[in-house]
């Protein structure tokens, strides 16, 4: 029970389901109103939830029994420069409108937070409704969608030595295929099966997979896409090889008498106009995915440095107002690619919170963008070491369990 309140704080489970759809469908009616739209019917909505209620860890506060608040924690692993990081994806997060204001979500939340610590996650991801709200809570951004638009006569001419083929969605090339791709990607998800099936959930019936095999039969690429009203959307596309890239442009292109645009969404760092020879279209980045470090010596743990980080020792300064154990002085030696805290004294420190720190070790942001921004302090040479020895790669953060 929550101090001087009638509140309870308990784990659901499977009998809680009713409670947590219409929670749920409250909160999103957009969301529902467009499932609706697709075919859903509601019965089929309320059995989607139940692999969440199994799987996932839904923790939520009940007032004399009702539930009005909770929030849902999948246990996923993430790529981070290729160490294999166990994490949690926080989702479903809602109120009801009258308790709001109440303290009753910073209550779940560092709940969540302390439970992914205990189970060796020290790494927690969301899809944020508000930036402001989780940036209050040491979230911050780390990683950008960017959405783009190109006509038919903006595709490029590619060609490729390999072939294009349609499979299903099941297909077993097309699921190593992301494997692959994640194990080479940092920030990438490895999906489990319950990820899949949250990737799959909401799709059309006509949502297509084609894979890009080469020369030598070998899988290297694939696109999820849907055609629909004369436009081409694409879902996802990963490639492997430059060839793969070039060959999955050319099957987009064999569609040209078919569509008038194509529209889709891409995860990695760079826009993709200058890949085009009509660099002229339509692009948007917008933030994506925020993050937050759970426990921040379980981090480094598992972190890796520049390889050429010949013992240099830096001291970071911690604020954490919300997570009480990362809020102190830490020392961090740095050595051929592998990190770990002494107690050394004497090193160089840089000053900054828990939020700034995530985006830095995830290379959203390097510490000198950091430093002209106000977020971090220290000296520049301390800054410039501090660039030298991180790596930076911003993060391929597709999915949104």
């Amino acid at each position: 029970m929550l101090p001087n309140t009638k509140y309870e704080i308990r784990y659901l489970h499977t009998d809680d389901v009713e409670q947590y759809n219409a929670l749920l469908r409250y909160s999103f009616q957009i969301t529902e109103q467009e499932l609706s739209k697709c075919g859903w019917r509601e019965e089929e909505i309320k059995r989607s939830k139940f692999p969440i209620l199994k799987r996932a860890d839904v923790l939520g506060c009940f007032d004399m029994g009702a539930l009005v608040s909770q929030i849902a924690v999948y246990s996923v692993k993430i790529n981070v420069y290729g160490a294999v990081c166990p994490a949690g994806f926080v989702t479903s997060v809602c109120t009801y409108p009258e308790y709001t204001g109440n303290g009753i979500m910073k209550r779940l939340m560092r709940q969540s937070l302390e439970h992914m610590r205990q189970k060796q996650q020290p790494l927690a991801l969301l899809f944020p409704y508000s930036i402001p709200l989780y940036r209050k809570m040491g979230w911050e951004i780390i990683s950008n969608k960017i959405t783009y638009s190109v006509k038919d006569r903006q595709i490029p001419v590619r060609t490729a030595p390999g072939y294009v083929r349609r499979v299903a969605w099941e297909n077993e090339d097309f699921r190593n295929l992301h494997a692959q791709f994640a194990a080479g990607t940092h920030g990438c998800l490895y999906r489990n099966a319950l990820a899949w099936e949250e990737y799959w959930r909401w799709n059309e019936d006509d949502t297509m997979v084609a894979i890009y095999y080469d020369v030598n039969e070998r899988p290297s690429g694939y696109m999820v896409y849907l055609i629909k009203e004369d436009i081409m959307h694409i879902k996802e596309m990963i490639y492997l090889s430059r060839e793969a890239q070039e060959g999955l442009w050319e099957y987009i292109r064999a569609h040209d008498s078919m569509i008038d645009e194509v529209r889709g969404s891409s995860y990695f760092s760079d826009p993709i106009a200058f890949e085009l020879e009509d660099g002229d279209i339509r692009e948007t980045i917008r933030p994506y995915i925020m993050g937050r470090i759970v426990d921040v010596e379980q981090f480094f743990q598992r972190y890796h440095c520049d390889p050429a980080a010949e013992n240099t020792s830096i001291s970071f300064e911690l604020e954490d107002r919300f997570l009480p154990w990362n809020h102190k002085t830490l020392t961090v030696r740095f050595h051929r690619g592998e990190c770990a805290v002494t107690k050394a004294v004497g090193a160089p420190s840089v000053r900054l919170s828990i939020a700034a720190l995530t985006t830095l070790l995830l290379g959203y942001k390097t510490a000198a963008k950091l430093h002209r921004m106000g977020r971090i302090t220290a000296e520049r040479e301390t800054v410039r070491m501090l660039d030298d020895i991180l790596l930076h790669e911003t993060p391929y953060i597709s999915d949104y369990i």
